[in-house]
């Protein structure tokens, strides 16, 4: 249930797609972003939104940039990988979403969103 207030609320800003495991997927801003939810025990619904910032970034200050605060927001955790061809850049949030009606998990959700865009920005430029 709590995928499907998220889909209609993502709606109302994106063209989302719906994955075959029921995952949600959008791009916002040149952010790649998936919505999955799990029953952490009933009663216990959580989403969990996984924005993929950037990736293959050469410049070796982004880990350092990032653990900075670059594109600080409130809502995510940023995480930077060493890839193959440089650094990946995400930003995660994950919370119960038992209780949200459309209106309310499309503020949350876009508040993450628009922090892993502007992340985005100031590394990529």
């Amino acid at each position: 249930m709590s995928l499907e207030i998220a889909r209609k609320a993502l709606e109302r800003y994106h063209d989302v797609e719906v994955d075959a495991d029921g995952a949600l997927t959008f791009a916002h801003g040149g952010v790649l972003c998936v919505v999955q939810g799990i029953e952490l025990e009933e009663g216990l619904p959580v989403l969990n939104l996984t924005c993929v910032v950037a990736w293959d970034l050469t410049d070796e200050d982004i880990p350092a940039r990032v653990a900075l605060g670059v594109g600080e927001g409130l809502f995510g955790t940023p995480r930077v990988i060493q890839g193959e061809k440089g650094w990946d850049v995400t930003l995660r949030y994950a919370f119960p979403s038992a209780g949200l009606d459309e209106g309310p998990m499309g503020t949350l959700l876009m508040l993450v969103v628009s922090s892993a865009s502007s992340m985005r920005a100031e590394l990529v430029g």
